[in-house]
């Protein structure tokens, strides 16, 4: 069996492929290509992808042997999964490992628009700090805020616990009510429509997936419903969000502040993003530990081992969809 992973992976993932199959290893940017991944895939029976990799129709249609694809991500909209769907071929996702590490991301993203970090050490490294004085850099308290969390699923219930830490009281909106019980332990409170979250909430998070009906969610219009002091966070995906119209409302002073780690043209940053006012970016890193990235290469490596070897119904809780 031969494997394709398209770039280095941190932790055991390639080690334990390669202990078992004929494993190729491509370098970073390689297969960011979809004619380049094209050229490349029809030898292989599996592949060990990054969301960078265009995985689309025209790619899958090209790997007569492929039978797995395992994304190192909990997402896979750089996937045609319909279309793997209709050839036979298994999506693996990496969720679980991920979940905390996200959520702290997300926090920290919250405390730092929150509390103005990013301006006040630029003006430190900057040398303009010229001492304490009562007007510095002032910040919002979070305890006794709403949070309003777009997604419960497991980083959005993540989030919540964090909130609840914090003192805040926690609102939020979701494809599926989550039970009376989980709703009881997060102290959370559902809120069927969007536009009411959206009005109502201090910090907005956002952990949904990107689909369809999620491009563009949080829009002009949806800024615009927003409390002028309220601060929006995104470690979803960046499409959920309009960038042009959250710069605008940041600019506009419409909103109090942003806090993105994914954008929607990742690697490049809507240049209105970068001249934002208490706007903090950072360059998607929401898993970036070690140790959440070394999980995330073992397990998506497990889901093509099981798969590949017949263990799927039993050992990979990881899948998009099965046969």
């Amino acid at each position: 069996m031969r494997v394709l992973v398209t770039e280095p992976l941190p932790g055991k993932g390639i080690e334990l492929l390669s202990s078992r199959y004929e494993v190729t290893v491509g370098n970073r940017g390689d297969y960011d290509d979809e004619s380049r991944l094209r050229k490349a895939v029809s030898p292989y029976h599996a592949l060990l992808t990054c969301l960078s990799n265009p995985v689309t129709r025209n790619v899958l249609e090209a790997a007569p042997n492929l039978k797995i694809v395992s994304n190192y991500a909990v997402g896979y909209n750089n996937i045609d999964v319909e279309a793997a769907k209709g050839r036979g071929i298994l999506v693996a996702n990496t969720p679980d490992v991920l979940t905390e590490a996200t959520a702290d991301c997300a926090f920290a993203l919250l405390l730092g628009i929150g509390r103005q970090l990013r301006d006040a050490e630029d003006q430190l490294r900057s040398g303009n700090f010229d001492g304490w004085h009562p007007f510095g850099f002032l910040g919002t308290e979070l305890h006794g805020k709403k949070a309003g969390i777009i997604g419960m699923g497991r980083i959005g219930r993540a989030f919540a616990r964090r909130a609840q830490g914090f003192g805040m009281s926690v609102l939020y909106h979701n494809r599926t009510r989550l039970n009376r019980e989980t709703e009881t332990k997060l102290n959370a409170r559902y809120v069927d429509n969007v536009d009411d979250l959206v009005s109502t909430a201090d910090v907005l998070s956002i952990h949904c997936p990107l689909t369809p009906e999620t491009r563009h969610l949080i829009n002009n219009e949806r800024l615009s419903m927003m409390k002028p002091d309220a601060i929006i966070i995104n470690t979803a995906r960046g499409p959920v969000i309009d960038e042009q119209a959250l710069a605008t409302a940041l600019h506009d002073h419409r909103i109090g502040g942003a806090g993105l780690d994914v954008f929607e043209k990742e690697p490049e940053v809507h240049p209105d993003l970068l001249t934002a006012p208490n706007c903090m970016l950072l360059p998607h890193i929401g898993s970036a530990n070690r140790e959440t990235r070394s999980r995330m290469s073992a397990l998506a490596a497990s889901s093509i081992i099981s798969h590949l070897e017949g263990k799927s119904d039993h050992a990979i809780p990881t899948l998009v969809f099965q046969r």
